[in-house]
């Protein structure tokens, strides 16, 4: 049997041979995520193979695959719930055997931690029932890779393989030679492959498609607009009429009656024209539509020829792909696809500053850094360059001092107590030192600015509060 459907007693004994040759003695290791009901687990020592499980809606099998480490890194796919606990429940237990489930295409893995006790994976093969199960001593599930719905299939019951899974006798085949596992894996590889260039064949198809039809589109598009330039001989005749019968205009409502003194028959011609514009205006507007339909009649046409050809050409690279797709010509294919873009570029982190120049840091007694200024040219990089637009900045009210900044990086309320011991820091390091209660300003940094040509250190205030306070370090120390 050459295929992926592992259902046969020979080909499941075979592949329980080759798994415990390759496992006997290994712990159970990292689990990568192939797809959302795809895994291939490592066991360590590291062996150069990894077990692979598939429990999904078209198959369960399980076989070993051979991989480079960071092919699997870069195939691996977020891990779902089911996976982040496996990995939990199983890390770091030896291997200790596989066997095949009595009567059924399921196959058990049985695992042991240092304590003795064993956990086992029921991997139900085959397309019908595909599931994972993981089990404890007394073989009740505990996780499922999939929600059960029959008897013995449910978290909390027994576990017991679906009936409908027993291998008959006329499913027994001949001996493989060789690896089952590497048949099985190059014939996934093989499927994964020619799926693969499907997938790009359709983006192919549909890139060119969707190309083909922006410029059908365009063509419509283009076509209307001549359509409302209408024909700019007819505007030039108007006005020219209008010109050469100045002194013998019929005024008809919105019509002037002209004579056409450019046919050989002299017929009289009627000019739609607004019934309070002048014969003169009437003429100059209509050589002004003729102007306008000329250059755009021409400009539409030379459009139109462009996007012709862009058209035809289009549809001979549709051609060209049609016959890459046929010859399985991957290398030709990937000439039609859209340019892969760029990666954004990752936004620098702002480094925090270990120890910001001229100020003096505390913390509070809620935890919070609190950096005090030195000197003015100290309070301006500290306001405008060191602190955020969240942080809390006070400053004593009407004498020169500190700024001070109350560092917030998770933008939380600041702690009334943390405000006090802020206010009364900037109040000490102020003119109002000496005073026995201090008004102290307080705001959000977002509401500072600084005055344009203004001196260092000093800034106005949209929006900020007061608290009185008196002035001391109190049980803070610098650090």
């Amino acid at each position: 049997m050459h295929t992926l459907d592992v259902v046969t007693e020979t080909e499941i004994e075979q592949l329980r041979t080759e798994i415990a040759d390759e496992l006997a003695g290994l712990r159970f290791g990292k689990v990568f995520q192939i797809d959302p009901m795809s895994l291939a687990i490592d066991f360590f020592p590291h062996s150069g193979r990894y077990l692979f499980i598939s429990f999904g809606p078209r198959l369960g099998a399980t076989y070993l695959i051979r991989r480079r480490l960071k092919d699997l890194e870069r195939a691996a796919v977020h891990q779902t719930p089911f996976a982040i606990d496996l990995k939990k429940l199983l890390f770091g237990m030896e291997f200790v055997g596989v066997s095949r489930i009595a009567g059924s295409k399921a196959i058990r893995f049985d695992f042991r931690d240092v304590h003795g006790d064993v956990v086992s994976l029921a991997i139900q093969l085959g397309r019908h029932r595909p599931n994972l199960f993981v089990l404890n001593d007394d073989d009740i599930v505990i996780e499922s890779g999939k929600a059960g719905t029959e008897p013995g299939q449910k978290v909390g019951e027994k576990y017991a393989p679906p009936i409908d899974e027993v291998v008959t006798s006329d499913e027994v085949s001949g001996n493989i030679d060789g690896s089952l596992s590497d048949l099985l894996d190059s014939e996934s590889r093989s499927r994964e492959s020619a799926e693969k260039f499907d997938r790009l064949a359709v983006a192919a198809r549909r890139t060119l498609n969707n190309e083909i039809q922006k410029r059908v589109k365009l063509i419509k598009n283009l076509e209307n607009d001549l359509l409302k330039h209408g024909e700019p001989g007819k505007w030039k005749r108007y006005g020219d009429l209008l010109l050469a019968n100045m002194g013998n205009i019929r005024r008809e409502g919105d019509k002037m009656i002209v004579t056409d003194y450019f046919d050989g028959d002299m017929p009289d011609v009627e000019v739609p024209v607004d019934q309070n514009a002048s014969p003169s205006d009437t003429a100059e507007t209509y050589f002004k539509r003729y102007t306008k339909a000329r250059n755009g009649v021409a400009a539409i046409s030379a459009r139109l020829d462009t996007v012709n050809l862009e058209i035809a050409s289009l549809r001979s690279r549709m051609s060209d792909l049609e016959a890459a797709i046929l010859a399985r010509d991957e290398q030709t294919l990937a000439d039609f696809l859209p340019a892969k873009k760029p990666p954004m570029p990752k936004a620098k982190v702002k480094k925090e500053l270990a120890e910001v120049r001229g100020a003096r840091r505390f913390i509070s007694s809620d935890g919070f850094e609190i950096l005090v200024g030195k000197k003015a040219v100290d309070n301006d990089f500290l306001t405008f360059r060191v602190a955020r637009s969240m942080d809390t900045w006070l400053h004593a009210a009407d004498y020169p001092g500190s700024h001070v900044i109350v560092r917030n990086p998770g933008k939380k309320d600041i702690p009334a107590k943390t405000l006090i011991e802020a206010a009364r820091l900037a109040a000490f390091y102020s003119d109002a030192r000496e005073l026995p209660k201090a008004a102290v300003r307080y705001t959000q940094r977002k509401f500072v600015n600084k005055p344009r040509k203004a001196a260092p250190g000093l800034v106005s205030l949209s929006s900020f509060k007061t608290i009185l306070v008196e002035p001391q370090i109190g049980d803070l120390t610098a650090t």
